[in-house]
């Protein structure tokens, strides 16, 4: 026994020698990453964007009383200063930052590592991903990054984090992948996302996640942090997301164009797993299906498990759509998927949603307590954009200014009746409206719920 841990003692103090030695060789002193900081940071650039902020105006504005004493209280547009990082795609002039860095700015300016300072054009914004896409007007030889394949990256790979942390000019900062695959609430948006230890504070977003071979593997977005600093937990859009949103822009698209499912799908926790006769909780279990869905189209149905996409694992459905948007439209993948136990495997030909049948978008301009009120066709695109169930059908409520805020009518209401008319086209809306009734009854539903809104046409 005696012999046995000695045995073990001096095997482990091998490990452990062999683990914090020394460099034993002049070319081990010199292991750096400054060859690859030197090739990725001609590409990496300082962003200033200037935008007009509407200021909150003061309660007293329209008051005769506090005008005569206060003079003018409508609050002016103030001037509104953003400092971010961008990265060089490409030879083309492409820039890729965040959008909160550069979205809805008047004035973009691009200052590259060489200290070439060029206006840019915003191309597409996304809020929603928090990507933008950017072109620099007249700006030869630029120096463009080459995208990593942001699937095939694993936890413990070796990343650089490169941006303009503060202002206080470019800076580096080295890490490892910590997660490849964090999908949820990330800066108060959901997504899908790569998570990293390499530092990532204020200033960085839009800045560049790259690889030991100086590709592109994310676009620095957001942190997770209790003081404003960063504590080692940092997310990255994957490159992946980011060269589809570059596609589009290079084609001339000015908003993104999502592939769409038409479907609900509900994560396999071990209790369902187990229901459903799997060894693991694995894949995402369909709840509820379009009728024009693609899938549907495909042959799935509701109750089918769905386990890979394109070849790669689905666990969630952040992850199911984030395999749609970087397969783009236009193309066919295979889905995976289970029923009654058994595999099957299915050609998906991705599409936006069908305008189908027609939007009729119009805003009521009668004079009338409803003017203001825009409504729609239900269709499968005003659906997936506004979030509504599959089934619904009729009239939705797009928006409510004006006038019609009076009605308390919230945006992805449905319109039933009005006065007891049955609404069944957004142009009834609209003929209704412009009676001269004194009294307005309308009937809507709100989240599976009806409701009576009674307002007096004054």
């Amino acid at each position: 026994m005696r012999r046995f841990a000695l045995l073990l003692f001096c095997a482990l103090a091998g490990v452990a020698d062999a683990e914090t030695r020394v460099p034993a060789s002049e070319t081990e002193v010199k292991l750096s990453y400054a060859p690859v900081v030197r090739a990725v940071v001609p590409s990496v650039v300082n962003i200033y964007a200037r935008r007009l902020v509407a200021a909150r105006a003061s309660p007293f504005a329209d008051d005769p009383f506090f005008s005569q004493f206060f003079g003018n209280l409508h609050a002016k547009p103030r001037l509104q200063n953003s400092l971010g990082s961008g990265v060089i795609l490409g030879d083309r002039g492409i820039v890729v930052s965040n959008y909160h860095v550069v979205g809805e700015a008047t004035d973009i300016r691009v200052v590259l590592a060489d200290r070439r300072e060029y206006d840019a054009e915003l191309l597409l914004a996304d809020a929603q991903t928090d990507l933008a896409i950017l072109r620099l007007v007249n700006a030869p030889d630029l120096p463009g990054l080459d995208f990593a394949d942001s699937d095939l990256v694993e936890v413990g790979d070796l990343v650089l984090a490169i941006g303009n942390p503060f202002g206080v000019g470019q800076t580096v900062s080295s890490g490892i992948i910590s997660a490849a695959a964090r999908s949820g609430q990330v800066g108060g948006r959901p997504g899908y996302f790569i998570q990293t230890d390499a530092p990532i504070n204020p200033g960085n977003s839009g800045g560049a996640l790259v690889d030991m071979t100086g590709r592109l593997v994310g676009i620095n977005t957001a942190i997770v942090t209790r003081s404003g600093g960063s504590n080692g937990i940092g997310f990255a859009i994957p490159a992946n997301l980011v060269h589809q949103y570059v596609t589009q822009a290079e084609a001339g698209q000015s908003e993104l164009t999502r592939p769409w499912a038409g479907l609900t799908v509900q994560p396999i926790d071990g209790p369902l797993a187990e229901a459903l006769g799997l060894d693991l909780p694995q894949g995402v279990l369909i709840s509820a299906l379009h009728p024009a869905s693609p899938f549907a189209r495909a042959g799935l149905k509701v109750g089918d498990v769905v386990t890979a996409i394109g070849g790669l694992p689905v666990d969630g459905g952040p992850e199911m759509q984030f395999r749609l948007l970087t397969l783009g439209i236009g193309t066919e993948t295979e889905v995976a998927y289970l029923r009654d136990f058994e595999p099957r495997v299915a050609k998906v030909a991705l599409a936006p949603a069908p305008e189908d049948p027609p939007r009729e978008l119009l805003t009521v301009t009668a004079r009338s307590v409803l003017n203001g009120l825009s409504v729609a066709n239900a269709n499968p695109a005003l659906i997936a954009e506004l979030g509504l169930p599959f089934e619904t059908t009729g009239v939705v409520v797009t928006g409510v200014e004006g006038v019609a805020t009076r009605s308390r009518l919230r945006v992805g209401d449905v319109l039933v009746r009005i006065n007891g008319a049955q609404i069944g086209r957004s142009g009834d809306v609209d003929a209704i409206a412009a009676a001269r009734v004194a009294r307005f009854e309308i009937e809507f539903e709100r989240g599976g719920q009806r409701g009576v809104i009674r307002l007096s046409n004054r």
